[in-house]
C-alpha cells in the first residue's frame, strides 16, 4: 500500500512560550513542514521546561498564520467536559476546514488531577475516555445530546457544527491501548519506538480494527551541530520523558517527573531520542517509519535549538523527501 507521508513540527507548549511558538511554526512552514502537532498539557514534565501555554487559544493564532494541517493530543473528561472539546474543535474546523484533527488520549495526572477530583484507574480512564468520544461524535453531527455515563450530557447542542465529522485518533503507547481502541477511533499516533516495537504496535492495531486506517508518529529527535551538544540537550530537556507510562500517568507534579529524571544517565536517552548531527541518520529513520505505514511523522526536537533544526530540515532533511 502506497502511503502518503506528510512531516510535521511538534510545537511544545511544556519547552516555550506561545508567542515564540509561532513564530517557530510560520518558520517551520517556510522550512517545508506541511503539518503541526502540539500536546494540551496544563503542566510541564520539568520545572527546567518551565512553560504551560494554553494550547486552544494558541491554535486559533497559529492556524491563521499558517497554512499548514494542525493536530492536538487532548485527554478529555476530568479536565475538560468533552462537550467543550467538541465545541472548541467544531469551531477550528469552521474556521479552517479540513485543517484540523484531535488525538485523545485517557491523560495523566500531571495534567488532569488539577480539579481535585479522583484520579481514575486505567480501566477507568479508558471506558471514560471511550465514552467522551462517542459524546463528542453525537454533538458534531448537530443533533441535541442527552448521555447518563461516566460523562454526563443534558440537552447540549453545537449551534456552530464542523463542516465535516472531525478525525479522531487514538493515542496508544502500549499493545494493550492500541489493540483497544483499533475498533473504535479513526486512526492510531503514537511515539516513536526502536524499529521491531514499532512494527508491533503496527500489527497489532491492524489486526484489532485498524486495517486501512491513518496512523500518526510523533518522533522525538535532537538535533545539534555535534552529537554530543545533541546528547546534552536532549538530556536537559527530555530525560524525565522516557519511563513507561503506566509509571509516569501516576505523577502528579513536575517536581516528581524532576526526581525521577536524576536517576537517568546521558547514554540511557538514546533509546528514546534519534540524537545527532548527520542528515542521513534522521533521513534513514523517516523512511523506516514510512515503511511501517505512519502516514504522518511529526518530529519533535527536544532540545531548544529550534530555529537551528528548523533550517537543518529545511536545507538537509526536506529535499530528500521532495524527490
Amino acid at each position: 500500500m502506497k502511503v502518503f507521508m506528510k512531516l510535521g513540527y511538534h510545537a511544545s507548549h511544556e519547552q516555550f512560550p506561545p508567542s515564540e511558538l509561532l513564530k517557530l511554526v510560520q518558520k517551520a512552514e517556510e522550512a517545508g513542514f506541511e503539518a503541526v502537532l502540539s500536546s494540551d498539557h496544563f503542566h510541564p514534565w520539568s520545572n527546567k521546561q518551565g512553560e504551560s501555554g494554553f494550547a486552544w487559544s494558541w491554535l486559533g493564532a497559529a492556524m491563521q498564520a499558517t497554512n499548514l494541517e494542525f493536530g492536538i493530543v487532548n485527554a478529555p473528561g476530568q479536565r475538560y467536559h468533552p462537550a467543550i472539546i467538541a465545541q472548541a474543535v467544531a469551531t477550528l474546523d469552521e474556521m479552517f476546514p479540513k485543517r484540523f484533527w484531535i488525538a485523545t488520549g485517557s491523560g495523566q495526572a500531571l495534567n488532569e488531577n488539577i480539579t481535585g477530583d479522583k484520579w481514575p484507574s486505567k480501566e477507568n480512564r479508558n471506558q471514560r475516555l471511550q465514552e467522551a468520544v462517542e459524546v463528542m461524535r453525537e454533538l458534531w453531527k448537530g443533533d441535541y445530546v442527552t448521555h447518563y455515563g461516566i460523562i454526563k450530557v443534558e440537552e447540549a447542542k453545537l449551534f456552530t457544527p464542523p463542516t465535516q465529522m472531525p478525525t479522531v485518533f487514538g493515542a496508544a503507547i502500549t499493545l494493550k491501548t492500541a489493540k483497544w481502541l483499533a475498533g473504535w477511533t479513526d486512526g492510531l499516533i503514537t511515539i516513536s519506538k526502536p524499529i521491531e516495537e514499532l512494527k508491533e504496535m503496527v500489527d497489532v492495531f491492524r489486526s484489532n480494527g485498524g486495517e486501512n486506517k491513518p496512523m500518526a508518529l510523533k518522533v522525538q529527535v535532537s538535533y545539534s551541530a555535534t552529537k554530543e551538544k545533541a546528547l546534552q540537550g536532549a538530556y536537559e530537556q527530555w530525560k524525565n520523558n522516557i519511563f513507561p507510562s503506566k509509571l509516569t500517568s501516576e505523577l502528579n507534579t513536575p517536581e516528581q517527573f524532576d526526581d525521577m529524571g536524576e536517576k537517568v544517565r546521558k547514554e540511557d536517552i538514546e533509546k528514546y531520542v534519534i540524537t545527532g548531527s548527520d542528515p542521513q541518520l534522521f533521513i534513514d529513520k523517516i523512511h523506516a517509519f514510512k515503511a511501517l505505514g505512519f502516514e504522518k511523522i511529526m518530529l519533535h526536537n527536544v532540545n531548544e535549538e529550534q530555529e537551528k533544526f528548523i533550517d537543518f530540515f529545511g536545507n538537509k532533511i526536506r529535499p530528500e523527501f521532495q524527490k
